[in-house]
Parts: structure tokens; sequence; C-alpha cells
């Protein structure tokens, strides 16, 4: 089992009297980390998928939750967003069930949020897990295995199935793209429409890098703007998607709010649009080196807990810097090139005005940004 960067942190939150909730895509490994962690225990688990898990956990009161919990010290509930009014049950074990360590996980952050933010308020500390990180894989299969891997994972992404299955990669997106991409947003999403939210996903894939326009897209999909800024935020808080606004303070001619998104994967942004060609027959290979590059580093930095603002910057006049953090007093920015040899434009009004550094990434450097 390839050992994930969240565990050690999990475990300084077990037996400290709050339910430990750990969410993210489908298919990333939650409900296997959880079990791992407690393989050596006497652990009730509950399905949410099972309905009449559903029905023992809806409407319960806590006598009765007693009688299903017994004398275990451990319960994992898993996709806890399939059981109605899950936040009411959770409450209940949490505060009247003493000696019990709540485990639960569940992949739709909109559902599970809504069920459970405020009965929890307090009572939980949350988790998100994504696909696999480079420094995940690299510190099971070795630093040159990895580097070996490189345009492989640009190509099939990083989900722990992709991975675990070489030679069947393309395969397996299909499944995942079909079963995680759709069925959450749908189900939950309110959404009647798939070949909108389908067309709208290619778009989107199709934009990676570029800033994005809410109106360009509602033209090029059909609908209203209103649905198109609905559909994305269901996107983003189902994990496919996540956006990145536009760095501004005092320079006039900056972009105020732009905005660009990127997929949590890159497998699944390349299953969107078909191609999986090796990188020599792209002519996208600058958006999956910047995809690749920005969520890698979104892991690092919610694995490591680092209090960070990330954000990309561009003028009217067209200057751009890929990638933009604030934290701590000091904001850095970065540029992506994947042909080590690009030239590097300068910036120095974006230097001279927020005192900020600025580095490049590339192929020979790119683990110092994300490991």
């Amino acid at each position: 089992m390839i050992k994930r960067r969240l565990e050690e942190s999990i475990r300084n939150s077990i037996n400290k009297g709050k339910a430990i909730l750990l969410v993210g895509p489908r298919q990333v490994g939650k409900t296997t980390l959880i079990k791992s962690m407690l393989a050596h225990d006497d652990y009730l688990f509950l399905d949410g998928d099972d309905p009449s898990v559903r029905e023992s956990l809806t409407d319960v009161n806590t006598a009765r939750l007693r009688q299903i919990i017994g004398r275990h010290s451990q319960v994992f509930i898993d996709e806890a967003q399939r059981i109605p009014q899950i936040g009411i049950t959770l409450k209940l074990i949490t505060d009247q069930i003493e000696g019990v360590q709540l485990w639960v996980s569940g992949s739709s952050a909109f559902e599970l949020s809504d069920h459970t933010m405020e009965p929890l308020t307090g009572r939980k500390r949350e988790y998100l897990l994504y696909p696999f990180s480079w420094s995940e894989l690299e510190d099971h299969f070795g630093y040159m295995a990895m580097q070996q891997q490189l345009e492989l994972r640009l190509r099939y992404g990083m989900y722990p199935e992709v991975v675990n299955s070489p030679g069947e990669e393309v395969m397996v997106l299909q499944e995942l793209a079909n079963s995680y991409l759709y069925k959450d947003v749908l189900a939950f999403g309110g959404i009647r429409k798939p070949q909108v939210l389908d067309k709208l996903l290619k778009a989107l894939a199709l934009q990676v890098g570029h800033e994005v326009s809410y109106n360009e897209l509602a033209q090029l999909v059909g609908v209203d703007k209103n649905t198109v800024s609905t559909y994305i935020d269901l996107l983003e808080k189902s994990y496919v998607i996540f956006r990145l606004g536009s760095f501004s303070r005092n320079l006039r001619n900056e972009i105020k709010r732009g905005q660009k998104i990127y997929f949590y994967d890159n497998g699944i942004r390349n299953m969107l649009i078909g191609n999986f060609n090796d990188l020599d027959l792209r002519t996208d290979v600058g958006a999956l080196w910047e995809n690749f590059l920005v969520c890698e580093r979104q892991k690092k930095q919610m694995y490591e807990g680092a209090i960070t603002q990330s954000y990309f910057w561009r003028t009217v006049a067209q200057q751009e810097i890929d990638y933009i953090e604030e934290g701590h007093g000091e904001i850095k920015g970065y540029e992506f090139k994947w042909n080590t040899k690009a030239k590097i434009k300068k910036h120095l009004a974006f230097k001279q005005a927020y005192n900020a550094e600025l580095s490049v990434v590339h192929r020979e450097n790119f683990r110092e940004f994300i490991s």
C-alpha cells in the first residue's frame, strides 16, 4: 500500500473527542486509508450505500445508536452523504456516546457539508484527500522510477487505480469519468441537462492555463451565464475542478476579476478531450504541465497545513505570471516552462510593485516546488 501524507495528521486527531471527517473525490482511496488505519482495531463499519444502513441511521435516537454501536470504540461510516440528516446522527454519537472515535468519509462536498456543517461545528476534524501526490509516489517507488514516469503522469494522472493499472489507464479513466464526474453532481446538484455539463467540462478542459470567461462559456455550451456559474460551483464542490483568481492590489492595468480553472487530475482532463498522445505529438504540453504543477502545489500546501493564498497575475497588456502565492507576508511568483531553455520574461513591474520573488519551474527543478 502506498502511504498517504495525510495519515500522520489524522493520527494526531484520534481519540481527541472529535469526529474525523475525510472528504475528497471518488476513488482516491478514502475508504482504503481509513480501513488501513483501523486494521488492528475491532471497528464497526457502516456503509452509506447500503439501504439497510441508511434506514438504521436515519431519524435515530441515542438509545438505538447505543444498540447499533455496541461495544465498539471505533465506528467508520463510509459514504455518509447518502444518509439523510447524517449530521444530527453524527452529533448524537459524538456528544452522547463516550469512548467512541467516529470516522466519516464522503465524496460530495456540497452534500456532505450541508448535512454536517452546523451539527458538527466544533466537533470534527476535516481532511481532504486528493489523488496520489508526486511525493507519495516518489516515497513509494523511488526518485529514479518517478522521473521515468513523469510523462505518463502528465498523460494519465495520479488516481490510485490508474497508477496501479499500467497498460489499462485509458479503460480505468473511462470508468472513473463516467462514474465520478457525473454521479454526484447529477444526483445532488439538481442538474437536468447532463449533455450541457459534458460540453462545459470539455470546454474547460481545452482552456486549462487560460483565463476563462463565463459569458463565452455560456455562448459555447448554449446556456445562460448564471447556469454556467452554478455548474462550475457544483463541479468544484465535487472535486472535479478548482478555481484560481487573479491577483490585484494597486497596479492600474491589472485584470481584477479573472479566473483560471484547473482539474484535480490530468488524466481526467485528457479523458474529457480524448487525447492521450505522447507529449511530443501534442500542442497542449504547456497546459498539461501547468495543470500538473498547480494541482501538485495545492496538494502540498493542503497536506502541510500551509496558510497561503493562490492566484495568477495578468495585465491588460497581456503580461502574465502563471502562479502567485501569498503567505507569511511574502508574495512569490512562478512561471511554468516545460522547455528548460524557454525564454523568461522579467516582469519588472510586478517585482517592483510587490517586492516579490519570481522563479521558473521546469522539468529539472519541479520537485522543489511540489515536494
